[in-house]
């Protein structure tokens, strides 16, 4: 059996607790590839699941990690269509802080030729919510105005450019002017620092007759005065809750406006749709049309350094954690 570093989560808590150890990587089963993970993206979830808090639990200890780009190195039964060597970027509950993981060959995608590891690693997860967001579920068409919550982290980041694709004239709410300077040099037009509270007053001096969509990945304080800046029958997108706080919405807000608030999740997004917006944000990926930004990257030993940059809300755009020797 194979025995390779990973980042252990020995008990739930802050990134504090993690430790580095060597861990078994047992043969592939069916339908499993074994990936050597050369890049892996550091994600809030990662940092939900480590202190307990995520929706979904894992038993510790376990090895955190959700995103990675690496390379084939075996194969197990029924994995038609992969031979070992492939460029591969996958995701799972947890897993790929480490240098090499065991991962259903369903998860796995091709990489792109001429796209490299962090790049691959960095577009995955972030991209595809983003333009599965934009795409069908707020439905953005050209010329609308998209308001888009924590603009610079990975999420929002990638909703920035990705609406500008679009079409759509981008307003970016974030929480420091580097991050606005970013999502400004990704397209965002206007730039909105919501740290002294009066994020409902600046919105509604900039769109006086109300947004298209609402895209927010942050929740807490921010989701009320965003829903409040929409214009009638305009779109609200809940992504995620960043913040730690599950917003409470005045329904009467909704009512009267003729607002629509959409939750997304992959699943809920028709097969066809799904077909087609995959196949489109490939394109993009492609042709340098849209590009991930990357905030920093960390070797493996110093993934609680990483973490924290997510944990505390310091990242801009995408963080990583090399792997490669």
């Amino acid at each position: 059996m194979t025995t390779v570093r990973a980042v252990v989560c020995p008990e739930y808590g802050t990134p504090d607790v993690l430790r580095i150890e060597q861990q078994p990587v047992p043969a592939p089963a069916e339908g499993q590839a074994r990936v050597r993970v050369h890049t892996a993206a550091v994600n809030f979830p990662d940092v939900l699941l480590i202190a307990g808090k995520y929706q979904i639990s894992v038993p510790p200890p376990f090895v955190p990690g959700s995103e990675f780009a690496g390379e084939i190195v075996e194969l197990g039964p029924g994995c038609e269509g992969w031979t070992v060597g492939d460029r591969v970027t996958g995701t799972g509950l947890y897993g790929a802080f480490a240098d090499q993981i065991l991962s259903s060959a369903a998860n796995l995608t091709a990489i792109p030729d001429g796209v490299d590891d962090h790049t691959a690693a960095a577009f995955g997860v972030a991209y595809r919510t983003a333009y599965h967001s934009l795409r069908s579920v707020a439905r953005v068409r050209p010329g609308e105005t998209v308001i888009v919550l924590g603009a610079g982290g990975g999420v929002g980041l990638a909703a920035v450019q990705l609406a500008v694709a679009l079409g759509a004239e981008v307003m970016a709410v974030a929480s420091s002017a580097a991050k606005l300077a970013t999502a400004h040099s990704y397209g965002a037009t206007h730039l909105i620092d919501h740290r002294d509270g009066a994020l409902r007053e600046k919105l509604r001096d900039a769109v006086p007759a109300g947004a298209a969509a609402v895209l927010d990945p942050v929740g807490g304080d921010l989701s009320e005065p965003a829903l409040r800046s929409l214009g009638r029958g305009g779109r609200f997108v809940t992504i995620g809750y960043a913040s730690g706080t599950v917003p409470r919405i005045p329904l009467n807000l909704v009512l009267v406006k003729g607002l629509q608030i959409l939750g997304f999740q992959f699943r809920d997004i028709d097969p066809d749709e799904f077909d087609r917006n995959e196949k489109e944000l490939t394109e993009l990926l492609i042709s340098g049309r849209v590009s991930p930004h990357i905030g920093a990257v960390f070797p493996l030993e110093q993934a609680t350094s990483a973490l924290r940059e997510v944990a505390d809300g310091r990242a801009v755009g995408k963080i990583l954690l090399d792997l490669n020797p």
